[in-house]
């Protein structure tokens, strides 16, 4: 099972979400730092995610797990700094072979973000298809 979020944090739904589907399975907790883009095909210093966003990611991460082990369950976690969400947790998700993902998704700002930014949700169906059993928890942002 993988508990993923694209906002860096995670939502009491969320946590209670996997205690209930989990069962004995071990439960991977990722959380998704964004990278806002490319200068010239160079990585720029600038549109990466700062210290301060990966050391929040990271306590996110810890807190889930500790959350997690607290309900007897076995978890272990990461961080990934990627432009594409979806891409990335589908990749993660085939990696550990798991059946099931929790998103802990934020609505994600205006309509006109998403469209830019994406939809992690529709990408991870689209690239999933049916293979994983996806639950989507949207919280407003």
């Amino acid at each position: 099972m993988l508990l993923a979020s694209t906002d860096g944090s995670f939502s009491p739904e969320a946590i209670r979400t996997v205690v209930e589907t989990a069962g004995r399975t071990p439960v991977a907790v990722l959380v998704i730092t964004r990278i806002h883009g490319y200068a010239m095909g160079i990585p720029n210093p600038g549109l990466l995610p700062t210290r301060k966003e990966q050391d929040a990611a990271a306590e996110a991460v810890a807190q889930a797990v500790r959350a997690l082990k607290k309900h007897g369950i076995s978890a272990d976690g990461q961080v990934a700094a990627t432009r594409s969400a979806s891409k990335t947790i589908a990749r993660i998700a085939r990696v550990r072979d798991v059946r099931h993902i929790v998103l802990d998704n934020s609505a994600g700002g205006s309509r006109l973000r998403r469209l830019i930014e994406g939809d992690p949700a529709a990408g991870l169906r689209r690239r999933l298809g049916s293979a994983v059993d996806l639950h989507i928890i949207r919280r407003d942002a």
